[in-house]
Formats: structure tokens, sequence, C-alpha cells
């Protein structure tokens, strides 16, 4: 399928909107990445489907009816018409552009129990949204969780009204309930959808159905705390399965922090001890709580008389320091961002490891000449460099890095050394990414060259989860 759509990049829909580079493919339609200059924007998506003679009015309308929906947790859709392309009939919808998939994520890793209640939440707000007005998204899967601008959003071009019969435009699978064969769209069929949505995010697998049981057979590696409710939403019996509104009440009253949660049960009450006959009072506790005082005299003294000989001993020297106490009333460390979804271990790891090598290099003397001090590292040590910018990308984007990602743009430089033009070589697996990329070249800069019309140079961008490095190598 990427072959047939592909050979329409480089065409001009309506004269307006260029197809710059094929970003997706389904079994119906093809997704390009396109602009938008009348509306000053700079990247959009537009989604090519075949115009259906029956149909096409109808798709027109609906499409036009979700662009007047105002949620933030919706894509807008921004324009839509219908165009041809090689001598065939297609229909067309301009949307906002997407850096991300839920689908894209998958492949490389699962979410963890927090990354998913997070997930959640935007999401059932715009299922709330939408099956109150008696409206159903109609496709819940991993393609259409979309990341704008570091948000999440569900694709809104599939938005039909609750009850409409299904158009067989696609082939059927397992996000699809098992009443979509014999009924139309309902409230309930999104739910199914992202009950096997949320078991593919946590599991990087699609649950098993059991058409006969009315169940479906879950993946054992399903965290305990969703089987439940994902058990609810993949009841075969969709008027059994929780709404979205259920769903977030549920949410918000249960612990977003993958921590256990320790039981606490209340102690059972104690038995009144006997009281003994007045003027009879044993003499063992009065000598037990003496020797007891004694005892911890001794301990307390021995200890001062410890800390003062090791108080002399200890070096007054500022690099013999420990390290500085935080300020009062300051966080720990632990509680310091709360919002942090993925395991902190690495980062915190990789940040002692830092601290001690910087513990461990000797500080300069202090008439030592600037030469000898260390200097700070550069992303490119090549002369020719005056300026390096590494890309901006979100913190989420980079957690979902596994291993090494290279990103290679070609920057044309003119005499005085600026990026006068820059051209994506190598885009690798993610065009949010490259796009990051190549923006962050055209922001170089490089040592002036007389005589010279324009030269070449070859920015390579390594990203990992850790953060991003660059270099540039002449052409």
């Amino acid at each position: 399928m990427s072959e047939v759509w592909a050979k329409w990049e480089g065409q001009v829909i309506n004269g307006v909107f260029p197809l710059r580079r094929l970003l997706g493919v389904s079994d119906h339609s093809g997704v390009f990445l396109s602009d938008y200059k009348a509306r000053n924007l700079p990247d959009t998506a537009i989604k090519l489907t075949p115009a259906n003679a029956t149909g096409a009015e109808a798709q027109l309308a609906q499409w036009r009816a979700i662009a007047a929906l105002a949620h933030p947790r919706l894509m807008r859709l921004i324009a839509m018409g219908r165009c041809q392309l090689g001598g065939l009939q297609f229909l067309f919808v301009v949307m906002e552009y997407a850096e991300q998939t839920l689908a894209q994520v998958l492949p490389q890793r699962a979410l963890t129990s927090a990354e998913v209640r997070e997930m959640l939440l935007p999401t059932l707000d715009a299922l709330a949204y939408l099956h109150g007005k008696n409206l159903v998204q109609g496709q819940l899967k991993p393609a259409n969780f979309l990341v704008v601008n570091d948000q999440l959003k569900l694709a809104s071009d599939t938005v039909r009204p609750a009850g409409a019969p299904r158009v067989s435009i696609g082939l059927s699978s397992l996000y699809d309930p098992p009443e979509a064969k014999n009924g139309g769209l309902s409230p309930a069929g999104d739910i199914w959808g992202l009950g096997i949505t949320m078991v593919e995010a946590l599991t990087q697998s699609l649950p098993w159905p059991e058409e006969h049981a009315g169940t479906t057979c879950l993946p054992p590696t399903l965290p305990p705390d969703f089987v439940d409710v994902i058990q609810r939403c993949l009841t075969h019996d969709p008027a059994r399965r929780p709404t979205a509104t259920e769903l977030q009440a549920e949410l918000r009253g249960a612990p977003v922090v993958d921590v256990p949660r320790a039981i606490v049960r209340e102690a059972p009450p104690q038995a009144a001890a006997p009281q003994e006959p007045a003027g009879r009072h044993s003499p063992v506790p009065a000598i037990a709580v003496t020797v007891c005082l004694m005892l911890l005299l001794a301990i307390w003294v021995g200890l001062r008389m410890f800390h003062g000989h090791a108080d002399a001993a200890r070096p007054t020297s500022g690099a013999a320091q420990g390290p500085a106490q935080a300020p009062a009333g300051a966080p720990p460390v632990a509680a310091q961002n709360p919002h942090t979804l993925l395991p902190a271990l690495p980062q915190r790891a990789a940040a002692a490891v830092s601290t001690k090598s910087k513990e461990s290099k000797p500080s300069p003397r202090p008439g030592a000449s600037r030469s000898e001090r260390p200097a700070p590292p550069l992303a490119d040590a090549s002369p020719s460099v005056v300026h390096e910018q590494m890309p901006v990308v979100a913190r989420s984007a980079l957690r979902t890095i596994h291993g090494h990602l290279k990103v290679a743009v070609l920057a044309t430089v003119d005499p005085a050394g600026n990026v006068s033009e820059t051209r994506v070589e190598n885009p690798g697996p993610s065009s949010y990414f490259a796009r990051s990329a190549k923006e962050a070249a055209g922001k170089w800069k490089f040592a002036a060259a007389d005589g010279q019309d324009s030269r070449q140079w070859l920015l390579s961008f390594e990203f990992t989860s850790s953060g991003t490095t660059g270099h540039a190598t002449p052409r």
C-alpha cells in the first residue's frame, strides 16, 4: 500500500496543499505531510480517501460538522474537499500535524501503568464529550492516539453519529467490538476499542477473544491493577461495559503512582491490664527503669566523646567537606518532580555518576592559566564551527528512544557563515525528530569564507533517551 500512495508525493492538491511526504497508510487511505501557507501553518497533515459516489457528500458534511467541534483533546480539522489525482477522484481532509502516534511508540516499548493512567484522563475526557453529543470516535486504536505539541489528542476525522451504520471501508479488526457485525456505531464500541488499546499499550500484545465463552483472554503480563477495568471494557455484552463518565470517576479516585500501597489495619483493642491492689507495688519495674536510664546515659556520654574526637580530626578544607545540605523546607529528592512518569532510577544513577566524576577531578590551582583548565565539552570541535544548535525536542519523545536515532541534514552555508538552506538527507524513522533536526540546523553558524560563494556541511544529529548530540562534516 505504501508504494501505491507514495507515487503521489510531490503533487499539489487543488493548487493549495502540497503532498510533501507520505506519513502513513491504511487499507483505504493515505496521510501526507503538507502545509497551508494561506493560514500560516508550516506543517499540516492531509488525508486522502477514494471518493465513494454514494457516500462522498455525506462524508464531507460529517467532516464539516466535526470541524465545528471545539475540544482540546480532539484533532482539529482545518479544511476538506474533493480532488483528482491521475484521473482518480479523492476526498481530502486537512488536519493538525501530529509529531507521534501511540502506534509508533509501542513497537519500541510498552507504557508504564502510570503513563497509561495519564493517557486515559484526556482520552476519557474527549470520549465523554463526544458521547454527550451522541457522537462516537468510531475507530479507537493506537494509530488514532496522537501527540500534538506534547499533548495527547484523539483522531477526529472518524467521528460519526451514534447509531450510524458501519461503512465497510476497512477490514474488521480486534479493535472493533463483537456487536459490530450486526449493529451500528455506539459509545460502548468506543469503550471496547479503549480496552483493547490499554492491553496493547501495557503488554505490547493483543488479547485473544473467546467468542463462545463471551470473554476475552488477557495476556499474563497485564498489570493486576488494570485487570478488572479492562475485563469490564471487553465484556461481550455492550450494555455491561462502563461508560466514559464512569471510568473518569474511577480513574480520578485511583492512585496515579506505581508504588504498592501499604495495607494499614486498625490494631485490635488491648485488654485492660489487671490493676494492682492499692498499696502493693512491685519493685521490679522501678529497678528496670533505673537500669535502662543508666545505660542510655552511658551510651550518650560515649557518643559525645567519640564525636568530639572525630570533629577534632576532621579537616577543615572546603574540598574535603561533604555534600551541602538541602535548604530548610525543601522537598526530598524523590518528591521534587511528582509529574515524572518513567522510572527515575536511571536518571538518578547517571546524576550520581556525573557528581562523582566531578568530585574526583582536582579543582584548578588558583594560579593556573586558562590553558591548563579543562575546557567545557562541545558538540563539535571543528574550528570552522562558530555556533552549534542542538534540536529542541520534548522529553516525552526522548523517552520513547531505545538505543540511538540518527538524523542527517545537509546545510548550505553562505560566505558570511550563515546557513542559507537546509535539506534532510537521512530523516531516520521519525518525522518529528527529523523536523527538529532541520530547524536546529538552520541556526548553526560557521566561520566566514571569503572568495567562496557557498559551501555545504553535513550536520549529523544523534538522539538518545538521555539527550542529543551533533557534529558537522564538510562536504
